[in-house]
């Protein structure tokens, strides 16, 4: 038979491991014959639209290139399948369009909305009496999917955003005047990458002196009086907070509402900390910044994760197990076995147990303040960011796999 691989949601360092992991699976399988990618997640089955991945990575440079490329090889998407009571034409389509390729196997690499794609696809297949197997790859910088210790991605992103925030830390300790530097991490729910700068701790550094996470009630006031508190011991303080936070907008000074914060709302997906940095700068009148990850804790592969990009391959290959296995309606998690020394297995659950669900960081994790995190957040993190990539170069620049190559 042959199998089809499709990426979705937004990127990260690790999908493309996941990528290689399926790809490697199915040519150790004697089952397997083609490797088809579809372009542009589901909207590739839909369309027809898709390569046949073995033409593409043919080497053992294409393939450790391919593992160390962030992003996603074969685009990405946003949509989102309709129920199958409303249009049953599109589920029609993809099963016609997969059988007419031989493909007696889907994976799907991604989140929350893309494990909705693998719960409704199999429930269709079911439905029709047709064999074809549906298997779930989790990925998501978030870290917010159900079922699963952790997801592929999230171990990168993670060591990015400690290692950024510890570089910021030597530039802002160098001046004797009192500064506020506020670091906006992604998150949009849950604070999980946010949390993940705790880790310097376990260096001996005291930065980021504050964390703020979606889960924890956020005020105005609080936020104010927490910063002149660490100013008594501290000329530079450092914060990092999710860009999830919810400001109450009533505890804002009217002008600063008015002039920084209207386009964002009630809920501040990007921009809350400039924001802040506006109140800081009005109501502690020091020198202040913000500082906007943006995408580069996604995709900034040159410091990856060993151990994240190794996991993320391994559940691909395991996802081809289970499909040959006669597996389908599943998605793939890691299970934890022990912290030291860090111990993970590979198993899978029903599809229907991840898809739409999110998974919040633990509300006992965060200090009573809800001003930081805990010990326990730093030891559950802290074996996800073990480990370097042996990046190859060209140029001076980390080697890229493209499919135009």
């Amino acid at each position: 038979m042959n199998i089809v691989v499709a990426q979705s949601g937004g990127p990260t360092c690790a999908i493309n491991a996941s990528l290689l992991g399926v790809f490697k699976g199915a040519l150790k399988s004697k089952e397997i014959d083609i490797v088809f990618g579809s372009l542009n997640g589901i909207e590739g089955i839909i369309n027809d639209d898709m390569i046949i991945l073995n033409d593409y990575i043919r080497t053992y440079m294409d393939m450790e290139s391919l593992r160390q490329t962030p992003s996603t090889l074969l685009n990405s998407c946003r949509y989102k399948l309709p129920d199958i009571n409303d249009d049953i034409e599109v589920y029609d389509n993809i099963m016609n369009t997969l059988k007419r390729r031989g493909i007696g196997a889907f994976f799907y690499i991604g989140g929350n909305d893309s494990m909705d794609t693998v719960n409704k696809i199999s429930e269709y297949f079911t439905q029709q009496d047709c064999d074809i197997k549906v298997i779930g790859i989790p990925k998501t910088i978030d870290n917010d999917l159900t079922c699963t210790d952790h997801t592929p991605g999230y171990g990168s992103a993670a060591k990015y955003v400690a290692t950024t925030v510890q570089e910021i830390v030597r530039d802002c300790s160098v001046y004797s005047i009192n500064s506020v530097t506020i670091v906006e991490i992604m998150g949009r729910d849950t604070g999980w990458l946010t949390a993940s700068a705790s880790v310097l701790r376990a260096n001996g550094e005291i930065a980021p002196h504050l964390i703020y996470l979606p889960e924890a009630r956020f005020s105005v006031q609080s936020f104010l009086s927490d910063i002149r508190r660490v100013q008594q011991s501290r000329r530079a303080v450092v914060i990092a907070v999710s860009e999830g936070i919810e400001l109450d907008p009533n505890d804002i000074p009217e002008e600063i509402r008015n002039n920084t914060c209207d386009n964002f709302g009630h809920r501040y997906l990007s921009g809350v900390g400039k924001c802040l940095e506006n109140i800081v700068r009005r109501e502690i009148k020091c020198k202040v910044r913000s500082i906007e990850l943006n995408i580069m804790q996604r995709c900034s592969s040159h410091l990856s994760s060993k151990t994240d990009i190794e996991e993320s391959e391994q559940i691909g290959t395991a996802a081809v197990y289970a499909a040959l296995s006669g597996l389908s309606g599943k998605v793939m998690v890691f299970e934890r076995v022990s912290n030291n020394p860090y111990t993970v297995v590979i198993s899978n659950v029903d599809a229907s147990e991840v898809a739409n669900k999110v998974r919040y960081f633990p509300p006992e994790w965060i200090n009573a303040q809800g001003n930081d995190v805990t010990e326990k957040a730093i030891e559950y993190i802290l074996p996800l960011i073990q480990g370097e990539q042996d990046i190859h170069y060209i140029n001076g620049i980390p080697l890229h796999f493209k499919l135009g190559n």
